[in-house]
C-alpha cells in the first residue's frame, strides 16, 4: 500500500512541478522539456521490458489462450471507449464534436484507461497470499494480453491521426517483424536482466526511437516515422530467457532490484507529471504535434474551474473501472462468481502503462483539460489500489471450498 500511495504522490508532485517548470527554466524550456521527455520514454522502455519478461505464453494451448484474449479485449477496449466518449460527449462543446479531429484525439488519449498496472497488481496479490488461487493466475492471463492489446492498438490509432503515408507503412513493418521474433524467440536469448542492464537497454531503445525519429524528420517533416517504445521494449523483455525448474531464486526477486525497480518506477512517475504541459493560468505553452497534420482541437479547448475538473476525475475514473468488469460474466464453469468478481475487480489498478500512453498522446500535440483529467483521473485511480486489493481479498474469503 505504500508503494501505491507513493507512486499517486510522485505523479501529483510532478504534475504541480509542471505548472512552474515555464519559469524556473526559463530560456532553457525547450532543452528541459526534451530532456524531460527523453528520460520518461527511458522509464517507459524500462517497464516495457519487465512486462514483456512476465509475459507467459505455452505455445500447446494456443486455442485456450483465444478466449482470454477476447476476455482481456474487453478489459481494455470498454474503459478506452467509456473514457473517449465521455471526453466527446461530456467534456467537449458541441460544436467540435463532428470534427475528425476530435474524436481522433479522443480515441488516442482516451487509451490511457486501458492498461492494467501489472507489476504493481502482481506484487501486491503476491503479499496477501494469493498466488496460489485461481483468481491470481487468470488474471495474470488477462492483465499481460491487456497490456499486449494496448500496445498493439497504438498501430492503428496512429495510422488514424495521422493518416496513410509510407513512414507509417514502414512503422508497421517494424512492428509486424518485432511480434515475429518475439513469437519465433519467445524467452530463448540469454541476456543479463538486472536492473543496470535492463537501463541500458531502455536507453538504447529510446535512442534508436529518437534518432529514426529525427532521421525521417529531415526527410519529410510532415510524417515522420515515430516507433513508440511500447512494443521495442516489450518484445525486447519477451524474448530474455527464464530460469528454468530447479534453479534458485531469480535475479529479479531479490531486495536490491525490487528497490531498484521501485525506484525507477518512482522517478518515471515524476517524469509524467512534469511531462504535462502548463494548464494554470495563462502562462500555457501549447503542446507541439509530431506531426504537422495534427490540428490539436484539444489543446485549443478553454480552461475549467477546479470544482468542474473533480467532478470530471469523479466520473471518468468510475466510468473505466465498470469497463473493466465483463470478467465478472463469464468462466461460469471455471469458477464461483465471487472469483469471477474479483478477476474484474483485479483488472482495475492502472499504472505506469497508462501514464505512458497520455505521454505519448502529448507527444501527439493533445493538451488541453482534457489530458488534465485523464491525469488526476490516473492518480486517483492509483490511490484507489489499496480499495480494490482489499475488495479483492474479501471475496476470495468467502469463496465456498469443495467437499471433501
Amino acid at each position: 500500500m505504500r508503494k501505491i500511495l507513493t507512486y499517486s504522490a510522485l505523479l501529483l508532485l510532478g504534475l504541480v512541478g509542471s505548472q512552474f517548470l515555464p519559469d524556473l527554466a526559463g530560456g532553457a524550456y525547450r532543452l528541459t522539456t526534451e530532456t524531460v521527455s527523453f528520460l520518461t520514454m527511458v522509464g517507459l522502455s524500462f517497464i516495457m521490458i519487465h512486462v514483456g519478461y512476465e509475459f507467459h505464453l505455452d505455445k500447446s494451448r494456443l486455442r485456450s489462450y483465444g478466449w482470454d484474449y477476447v476476455v482481456a479485449m474487453t478489459t481494455a477496449g470498454f474503459p478506452w471507449l467509456f473514457a473517449a466518449l465521455y471526453f466527446v460527449f461530456v467534456m467537449l462543446p458541441p460544436e467540435v464534436r463532428g470534427l475528425g479531429d476530435t474524436w481522433k484525439e479522443t480515441l488516442l488519449i482516451g487509451r490511457f484507461a486501458a492498461p492494467t498496472a501489472s507489476g504493481v497488481l502482481f506484487a501486491m496479490l503476491a503479499a496477501a497470499g494469493l498466488s496460489a488461487t485461481w483468481m491470481f493466475h487468470k488474471t495474470r492471463v488477462l492483465v499481460i494480453f491487456d497490456d499486449l492489446d494496448t500496445v498493439l492498438l497504438m498501430i492503428p490509432l496512429k495510422i488514424l491521426l495521422v493518416g496513410l503515408a509510407w513512414q507509417l507503412g514502414l512503422a508497421v513493418v517494424v512492428m509486424v517483424v518485432l511480434l515475429l521474433v518475439a513469437w519465433r524467440w519467445l524467452h530463448r536469448i540469454s541476456l543479463p536482466v538486472t536492473w543496470p542492464w535492463v537501463l541500458t537497454y531502455a536507453v538504447v531503445i529510446t535512442g534508436i526511437s529518437e534518432f529514426i525519429y529525427l532521421g525521417t524528420t529531415l526527410l519529410d517533416a510532415s510524417v515522420p516515422v515515430h516507433i513508440e517504445v511500447l512494443l521495442p521494449a516489450f518484445v525486447l523483455g519477451a524474448i530474455i530467457r527464464q530460469p528454468q525448474g530447479g534453479e534458485t531464486e531469480h535475479v529479479l526477486e531479490t531486495p536490491s532490484e525490487q528497490r531498484a525497480g521501485t525506484i525507477i518506477s518512482g522517478l518515471f512517475m515524476v517524469l509524467v507529471g512534469l511531462s504535462m504541459p502548463v494548464f494554470i493560468g495563462s502562462g500555457a505553452v501549447p503542446a507541439k504535434p509530431v506531426s504537422a497534420s495534427i490540428q490539436g482541437v484539444l489543446a485549443a479547448q478553454p480552461a475549467m474551474s477546479a470544482g468542474v475538473i473533480a467532478l470530471h476525475v469523479l466520473v471518468l475514473t468510475l466510468l473505466i473501472n465498470v469497463g473493466k468488469m465483463f470478467p465478472a460474466f463469464v468462466y461460469r464453469r471455471e469458477a464461483h462468481w465471487r472469483e469471477r468478481l474479483a478477476v474484474a475487480i483485479g483488472m482495475c489498478p492502472r499504472g505506469e502503462v497508462g501514464a505512458g500512453i497520455i505521454i505519448l498522446s502529448l507527444g501527439y500535440g493533445i493538451a488541453g483539460p482534457v489530458v488534465t483529467v485523464a491525469v488526476l483521473s490516473l492518480a486517483l485511480n492509483l490511490l484507489l489500489t489499496p480499495l480494490f486489493l482489499t475488495i479483492v481479498v474479501k471475496l476470495l474469503a468467502r469463496v465456498p471450498r469443495p467437499a471433501l
